[in-house]
């Protein structure tokens, strides 16, 4: 009798879950003995970017027709009174472009950072001597959705970042995500690609998505424990009770 309710208990519990492996959790589980390459980071600006760009040179009034700033007041109840300026952000519009000083409509979109910057680099030097240029994206996000911690998007003020570092922002995986099977989704030229990432094996460490790029969706898929888990839910009640009468059962079997 004892040994028919130990099989009707273990019955429902397999019901509900299912094994897991170490190797399905570990994440780089391969790293000691992968091969890793040199992964070069590069990546293009896109339509809705938003730059800021600051020209500098060792004659600072020469350089200053190519910085727009933007004055903004403060509280008026403050005694220094006054306002501060800001730093202005370029918008690269639905053609790709952006309106710079006196250079007027320059082409943006679907250049690298380095491409870009010699590129202006190149041009003020028709106007002042060795002309510095700093150039930076100001709204990188990511979409990280699933099974994670922080599902959200996220902004960074760096263009330079990658799929841990994105995963770590958003509290890591769940122990239900399934870190063999990562989706990410980017917009290339216009036209939507997608990746599976295993976080378990290093290899992906070499892929054109160990960096991310802007506007890219993270999803973490739930592994099958969590879809076991979900489909079951619903009908434990039902579990339980089957489990309850195959007791039943067995019962009056053995008093007959």
């Amino acid at each position: 009798m004892k040994k028919i309710k130990k099989i009707a208990l273990c019955l429902s519990i397999l019901a509900m879950t299912s094994c897991a492996s170490k190797k399905d959790v570990l994440y780089y589980s391969d790293i000691d003995v992968a091969e890793l390459k040199e992964n070069i980071f590069n990546t293009e600006f896109q339509v809705d970017d938003l730059l800021m760009i600051v020209v500098t040179a060792q004659d600072p009034l020469a350089a200053q027709p190519f910085n727009v700033t933007t004055t903004f007041t403060v509280n008026p109840l403050n005694q220094a009174g006054g306002g501060q300026y800001q730093q202005h952000l370029y918008l690269v519009d639905s053609n790709g472009n952006i309106e710079f000083p006196i250079l007027g409509t320059l082409k943006v979109a679907g250049k690298t950072k380095h491409e870009f910057t010699e590129e202006l680099k190149t041009k003020i030097s028709q106007y002042i001597v060795n002309p510095i240029i700093n150039l930076r994206l100001m709204n990188f996000q990511v979409s990280v959705q699933g099974e994670v911690a922080r599902p959200n998007v996220y902004t960074f003020n760096s263009e330079r970042i990658t799929l841990p570092e994105v995963l770590a922002q958003a509290g890591d995986l769940t122990i239900h995500g399934n870190r063999k099977n990562v989706l990410i989704i980017r917009d290339q030229n216009g036209k939507q690609i997608t990746k599976r990432i295993d976080l378990t094996s290093s290899d992906f460490i070499n892929s054109d998505f160990y960096y991310l790029k802007q506007n890219d969706i993270v999803y973490v898929e739930p592994n099958q424990v969590r879809v076991n888990s979900s489909a079951v839910g619903p009908n434990v009640s039902v579990i339980i009770s089957v489990a309850s009468l195959l007791i039943t059962i067995a019962t009056l079997t053995i008093r007959k």
